[in-house]
């Protein structure tokens, strides 16, 4: 009986330690400053020399809220990714990668790129305005892509590679209780199209690499089917001569 009762609590801790995550095992990430490779097609990128910066921000509060991961602050990855060639999206200046990891911390770098931007807005006659609720004035739709990488700091390899997308519409009813946590001076566009597509594309982005990094089951199946759809169309816009 007794060898029993032993065997069984012995079962007991061991099924309870595998059951407990241990928090030194979660993927400690930095996320770099964005970049963008679509010029002025994206206007409200102009204008500051923060919104790089500020994506990167939103990106690394969302990482950290999810408890999945743990993120280097922005001050510790400045210093160092001004010194390197990070500056061109995607290039890691060779034998940089261990001294990225060493001086900040991060086991992993993301990298994300404004690679595609569309917006269609058009004024629909004024429209009225109370406690935070607009309707009418302008409706649209917007559109953008990120090319997203995350580079392994020790070997300077890419782990993670996709393409991310984010749409949104308006049809002229602006509810200003939606809490997005913008940054700097992004927050003027945060209940615009623009606003509601940079949320959903970062959204998407922290998603996905939850997805990819940390659970690492079924869910890869949505975003891949994601990316065949993307490429399926992508493809089929481009006339072949």
């Amino acid at each position: 009986m007794k060898s029993l009762l032993a065997a069984g609590l012995g079962l007991a801790v061991c099924l309870l330690v595998f059951a407990i995550p241990a928090s030194a095992e979660k993927p400690v990430l930095g996320v770099a400053e964005f970049t963008n490779s679509v010029g002025g097609a994206a206007q409200w990128w102009y204008g500051t020399s923060n919104i790089g910066w500020d994506l990167a921000d939103m990106v690394a509060n969302e990482l950290a809220a999810t408890g999945s991961f743990r993120v280097v602050e922005r001050a510790k990855l400045e210093h160092v990714l001004a010194e390197q060639d990070l500056n061109d999206y995607g290039r890691i200046a060779e034998g940089t990668g261990a001294e990225i990891g060493e001086l900040t911390g991060a086991q992993y770098l993301v990298l994300g790129s404004l690679s595609a931007y569309e917006e269609n807005v058009k004024g629909t006659g004024g429209g009225i305005g109370y406690k935070g609720i607009r309707v009418g004035g302008k409706k649209g739709k917007a559109y953008m892509a990120v090319d997203l990488r995350v580079v392994n700091t020790t070997t300077g390899e890419l782990e993670f590679v996709r393409t991310v997308e984010g749409r949104s519409s308006s049809k002229g009813i602006d509810v200003g209780v939606w809490k997005s946590g913008f940054h700097g001076d992004l927050a003027q566009y945060e209940k615009t199209p623009t606003g509601k597509a940079i949320r959903a594309c970062l959204i998407e982005i922290v998603d996905y690499l939850d997805c990819a990094m940390v659970q690492q089951g079924g869910c890869m199946a949505e975003y891949d089917a994601k990316e065949k759809a993307r490429r399926e169309k992508t493809k089929g816009a481009i006339e072949l001569q």
